[in-house]
């Protein structure tokens, strides 16, 4: 079924301004103590809202099913996040999606893996795996990792070579270890009948390969560099054996912060990437998988120098940008998410404005529009990306928060944006750092720049919805597993989370001038603001869209 004009809500004309969705990035509900930096700031805008007449205050499920994962058990993230919020609806997401496929052998079964394999026993050449090595499944999981090896060595496979990118910000924050020891048993386990699998370069997820939206090409280079041609500046003999070099080093070094480096045998690195080898880059989400993705397959690309580049048969685990055709090889097919808000509004002939700092703004645009890049109609919606800063969250904390005000309040007052959406990020990005004064004041500066829009909003006679993607400033610190308190290190202090909670996030609707209800959906989540949003323009949601939050 394709996408009509939307029809006019039986009962709700609409407000007379503009609707304004403000997504407060990994801002969620947590346990109001001395672990929760979003209870811990100053937030006098945001408190306000339950006492505001007419406002609906509820919260959201922002995990786990709720947003199309495996398990209650899966943190959310902000690009499942983004899905639901523009989809309206809840889609299969990439962890699940790839795990029903390797549990059914799907993936195995599809000619992207025979025509990999068939590649390198051609050739001689190593099966390489470049991918992030934990289990946070937010961008991948190592059970994956380990099935593909499993099944290579069944298949013949005569060599393997794992590029590991160590986590540290899905999972604990010092946690690599727990990983790598599991894969090097297994890698030695697989290395029998003359089969050779080893890891062969590595790095952290902040310093090496994964940047995204091209913020920082460096880190695509360093991790090219290691992969590829085997050149980095640090080298070691085992993957366990530069972790535990690195942590004595600096024993404030966390995983994801930790150097590209390249392991060794002798002086010759052991699996630089050359001509006839196949590459599997076995992260799911896509955000951080395209660059290095355009690395390996783009002709003509000059974000850096790639020096030789060698013909391989480069795959993803999923294609992670269906527009773009990137890669034009994947393993797993991704959601098909269609007939989103964004694309309804369009065809109603709604403007509509979206506008982040570059650390999200293809999360207000191509995620929240279904995995689309592009517009639906370029006469109708404005796309705005502030730069976001080169420099680490913690040192500046307010991020681009005043600059998407400024934006979105001009966006507000010239009267051309119906619909406008804008996320700040400064909950999630500060938060994944652990730094607990900076994650407070990056939330102050949210809820100053919140107070603005409200105004504006008034001014307008719009209505606002303040909402998050999922958590993780809420919970900086990790939870003992019967939840009676937080972890402490041998020395006492707390153990520090630098990865997103399963909390819910909270959920204001405010419309200056109106009365408004709840209409008392059980189990709502982020799928509920599509038709919400479509109800305050005037509007009754699609059939197939998940219910408003509004009676």
């Amino acid at each position: 079924m394709g996408v009509t004009q939307l029809e006019k809500h039986p009962s709700f004309p609409g407000v007379e301004g503009p609707v304004l969705v403000v997504v407060m990035d990994g801002v969620g509900i947590g346990r109001r103590d001395e672990g929760d930096a979003v209870w811990v700031a100053r937030t006098p805008n945001l408190d306000a809202f339950p006492t505001l007449e007419g406002a609906v205050t509820t919260q959201l499920a922002a995990h786990g099913t709720a947003v199309g994962l495996p398990s209650d058990d899966d943190m959310g993230n902000s690009e499942v996040g983004h899905n639901a919020l523009g989809a309206g609806c809840v889609h299969d997401q990439g962890a699940k999606r790839v795990q029903l496929a390797i549990e059914s052998g799907e993936i195995f079964d599809g000619q992207v893996w025979k025509d990999a394999v068939a590649r390198v026993k051609e050739s001689g050449e190593p099966l390489h795996f470049i991918g992030l090595l934990s289990d946070g499944n937010v961008h991948s999981h190592q059970d994956h990792l380990h099935a593909m090896l499993r099944r290579a060595a069944e298949e013949g496979v005569a060599e393997a070579r794992v590029h590991a990118l160590l986590d540290g910000r899905d999972v604990g924050e010092r946690s690599a270890l727990e990983y790598v020891k599991p894969l090097e048993a297994l890698l030695e386990e697989l290395s029998t009948d003359g089969r050779d699998y080893r890891v062969a370069s590595g790095g952290g997820r902040m310093t090496t390969t994964m940047d995204r939206y091209e913020a920082d090409w460096s880190m695509v280079e360093r991790g090219w560099k290691a992969h590829v041609h085997g050149e980095a500046e640090r080298t070691f003999g085992s993957l366990s054996e530069a972790v535990q070099t690195l942590y004595d080093e600096d024993p404030k070094a966390t995983d994801q912060f930790l150097p590209a480096f390249v392991l060794t045998e002798g002086d010759a690195p052991i699996g630089p990437i050359r001509d006839g080898a196949a590459v599997l880059f076995f992260n799911f989400r896509g955000d951080r998988a395209l660059e290095i993705s355009r690395a390996f397959t783009e002709e003509n690309l000059d974000a850096f120098d790639r020096g030789e580049r060698p013909d391989v048969f480069y795959a993803g685990m999923m294609q992670y940008d269906g527009d773009l055709k990137i890669p034009e090889r994947f393993l797993v097919d991704p959601p098909n998410i269609e007939r989103t808000l964004g694309e309804y509004l369009a065809k109603s002939g709604v403007s509509q404005f979206a506008c982040s700092e570059t650390q999200k703004y293809g999360h207000v645009t191509y995620f929240w529009n279904g995995n689309r890049s592009g517009k639906f109609d370029e006469s109708l919606e404005t796309y705005v990306e502030v730069p976001s800063d080169n420099v680490p969250f913690e040192q500046r904390p307010w991020m681009k928060a005043a600059e998407i005000a400024d934006a979105t309040l001009a966006a507000i007052e010239k009267g051309d944006a119906k619909h406008l959406r804008i996320n700040f990020a400064n909950g999630d990005m500060v938060g994944h750092t652990g730094h607990f004064e900076a994650s407070v004041v990056a939330v102050e500066c949210v809820d100053l720049q919140l107070g603005r829009l409200m105004d504006a909003i008034q001014e307008a006679k719009g209505a606002l919805i303040v909402t998050a993607d999922h958590g993780n400033a809420d919970q900086m610190y990790d939870l003992m597993k019967d939840g009676s308190g937080y972890r402490r290190r041998p020395d006492g202090s707390l153990d520090v989370r630098t990865s997103h909670s399963l909390n819910a996030v909270p959920c204001h609707i405010w419309a200056p001038g109106r009365t408004l209800k709840a209409s008392g959906v059980e189990g709502a989540g982020l799928a509920n603001v599509a038709a919400t949003v479509m109800q305050l323009l005037g509007f009754a949601k699609p059939e197939h869209m998940e219910p408003s939050l509004l009676g």
